[in-house]
């Protein structure tokens, strides 16, 4: 089982990520995701800033040296699929080999983002084609290519294109079903599947659930001490996860990746 970690992507300063990615780095945890959203909304409406992702990419090749790095998720619709494969291409030559490609098709979130920029929000047909081509041009690149996704038809397209699929949020049940039908019908091999979701992570659970009250999560995240959250966390190991990507609602704390360094010992 390897542990990821999403970075604070919507911050200004850049230092806030890379204090977060070498922190994960140092602790001995296996990746670091940033996302993809061009912006995201505060609770009171206002719209956040965020970093681009694929400039962001950059910074933390540059400020890493082992861990593995990737965006969750790169959506297919923003760029040509020939200069989305070229980007990760480039990754993977800034991180000597450290880079994880994942695709997305974007969702409803994603219209207001993409017609802010200038960007069509097109069919869910042009978008799922859109996401086929993006993994066609990326793969077979030296660096693996996940498609990100809970819509059936999503999944259909991470079996037969990708190396991998990644899920975020949902049951344990629900994860082990689709992840039974997608390693069944895979196409390419190996095939990996995972599974992320918010955390709210402290040194026990008291402390835990102290910080889940003010942090106020949205309903399915894991609260806990490491002990809890490993236990979460094999939880969907048992049901097919080979990763575990933990996003953790303070996510611009750099204490959590030693936590969830603890968390990653606990599933050896």
């Amino acid at each position: 089982m390897r542990v990821g970690l999403t970075l604070p992507s919507f911050v200004r300063d850049v230092d806030e990520v890379l204090a977060v990615a070498v922190a994960a780095e140092d602790a001995g945890l296996d990746a670091v995701f940033v996302y993809d959203h061009l912006f995201r909304f505060a609770a009171d409406g206002s719209r956040r800033p965020a970093l681009e992702s694929t400039a962001l990419l950059g910074a933390v090749a540059a400020a890493t040296h082992r861990i593995q790095i990737g965006p969750l998720v790169t959506r297919a619709t923003v760029r040509p699929h020939a200069v989305t494969a070229f980007t990760f291409a480039t990754a993977q030559r800034l991180t000597n080999g450290r880079f994880i490609g994942a695709l997305g098709a974007g969702d409803h979130e994603s219209r207001q983002e993409q017609e802010t920029f200038g960007l069509d929000f097109d069919s869910v047909d042009a978008r799922l084609a859109a996401l086929t081509g993006a993994v066609r041009a990326s793969r077979d690149q030296g660096f693996p290519v996940w498609v990100g996704g809970t819509f059936w038809r999503v999944r259909d397209i991470a079996a037969a294109e990708a190396d991998g699929w990644n899920r975020w949020g949902g049951s344990v049940e629900l994860f082990a079903e689709e992840a039974a039908a997608l390693y069944a019908g895979a196409a390419r091999s190996p095939f990996e599947c995972s599974w992320g979701g918010l955390v709210v992570i402290d040194a026990d659970d008291d402390r835990a659930v102290e910080k889940a009250h003010r942090l106020d999560p949205s309903p399915g995240t894991i609260v806990g001490g490491p002990a809890t959250v490993a236990a979460a966390c094999a939880a969907y190991a048992d049901a097919g996860a080979h990763w575990v990507i933990a996003g953790p609602v303070d996510s611009r704390n750099p204490a959590n990746a030693e936590l969830l360094a603890d968390v990653r010992s606990r599933l050896q």
